[in-house]
């Protein structure tokens, strides 16, 4: 359960991690309003699968079923080697929160309309597969717009003191 850490501990928090899969279109699409790492339970050929980085996050999305919180449409491929032990591809899979976590996840969710978006899966320090899921809330076409005007002003400002100085 992390918001935005200062300086030396994101950078050392970042370090121990292995990047499988990342919805680099979640943060265009929904503002993040706040950012949980959470745990997932997956079967012997997933870990597989997911070690040679064969993994899709783009149509994956996060849903509260009977109180826990399961990650949906994540195509995660069989492992060819896995033969007649394999898993289906986009099952469900549950996600591993603390109760008081789950808990303001779904208040998010139901009182306020607000969405839980997986941003990545990945591989921590101790080699344990986990998910980065925000709470988030979806943009309008006029802020997108806004968002790229922003981001367009910053590459031509750069440009410009570069140029400069």
């Amino acid at each position: 359960m992390s918001s935005k850490a200062g300086g030396a501990k994101a950078s050392r928090k970042e370090a121990g991690r292995k990047v499988v899969a990342e919805n680099r279109r979640a943060r265009f699409d929904y503002e993040l309003l706040q950012n949980f790492e959470a745990g997932i339970e997956l079967v012997g050929p997933e870990v597989k699968s997911l070690r040679l980085g064969r993994t899709n996050l783009a149509e994956a999305y996060a849903a509260m079923k009977a109180n826990e919180l399961y990650l949906l449409n994540c195509n995660i491929p069989e492992y060819v080697q896995a033969n007649r032990f394999n898993h289906q591809p986009k099952r469900p899979r549950r996600l591993l929160l603390h109760r008081r976590e789950i808990d303001k996840l779904a208040q998010g969710v139901l009182r306020e309309g607000l969405t839980i978006v997986p941003l990545k899966i990945f591989f921590n320090d101790r080699g344990r597969a986990k998910v980065e899921i925000a709470l988030a809330k979806g943009k309008k076409i006029h802020d997108k717009r806004e968002a790229i005007k922003e981001r367009d002003w910053s590459r031509e400002k750069s440009r410009l003191l570069r140029e400069r100085g």
